[in-house]
């Protein structure tokens, strides 16, 4: 059980911001997203910021939390819209989506509290390079030869997913539960829809780069570094399939 202090401009139970939180066992403090409760910080485990409804404010409120140098990590409470205005200037440990599940709101915190009690043990950089494709896990925004392309957060998320596991094969169970969350009851059709969303939106140049293998599941296979390479023993693919 953890100490969490939620720092929102709305009123009401925190139930009421992050729904979760009214399944979960922590204890929770709400307090106004105003520059004087900052400094009630100390005896709380996580510092969860309502930004779904201001994200300037809530950015100030994470800049002053980080330049006070506080032993408590900060997690942003946002819309998925809000996603793609947050960067690693803004100094937030995390962020969790007001709707996503008690699972997965715990796991978020459990890990903030642990990163923060022993530093991070996550060593994979916060830019993901394939060829001419990025991906800024940080900035949650993925771009193709300089270009951002326009995801949705679990588009990007299954991207970023496999793009870190480049060669590795995934069974779309699999994807479903280290993208959806465990808690998902949606069949592993979803998966398919996403992966052919995800092609068109690479274009036909680059749609290759998420492989079908037929019979397991997807992986990414990253570009060769040089034309003529051959290609490492693996199960025949068909990308041509969803």
């Amino acid at each position: 059980m953890a100490d969490l202090l939620l720092l929102t401009p709305a009123t009401g139970a925190s139930a009421e911001i992050v729904p979760a939180l009214g399944l979960l066992s922590h204890r929770v403090r709400v307090l106004p997203l105003e520059p004087p409760t900052l400094s009630d910080t100390d005896d709380a485990d996580v510092v969860l910021v309502d930004a779904r409804r201001d994200l300037a404010g809530a950015r100030s409120t994470c800049r002053l939390l980080a330049a006070m140098d506080l032993p408590v990590p900060t997690v942003l409470v946002l819309t998925e819209g809000g996603l793609t205005a947050v960067t690693h200037e803004w100094g937030a440990a995390d962020v969790v989506l007001a709707q996503a599940s008690p699972a997965e709101v715990e796991a978020r915190l459990r890990l903030a509290v642990e990163r923060a009690r022993h530093g991070s043990v996550d060593d994979a950089p916060e830019e993901i390079s394939a060829g001419d494709l990025t991906i800024d896990a940080g900035g949650y925004t993925a771009r193709l030869r300089g270009h951002p392309i326009d995801l949705t957060y679990k588009e990007f998320e299954l991207l970023k997913y496999l793009v870190q596991h480049p060669g590795r094969v995934f069974t779309r169970a699999q994807l479903l539960q280290e993208v959806w969350g465990y808690d998902y009851y949606g069949g592993t059709r979803t998966v398919d829809v996403h992966v052919r969303r995800l092609r068109a939106k690479l274009g036909p140049e680059r749609e290759q780069l998420i492989g079908t293998v037929r019979n397991v599941g997807y992986r990414f296979d990253p570009p060769k570094d040089r034309v003529g390479k051959p290609a490492d023993a693996a199960p025949a693919t068909d990308r041509t399939a969803p």
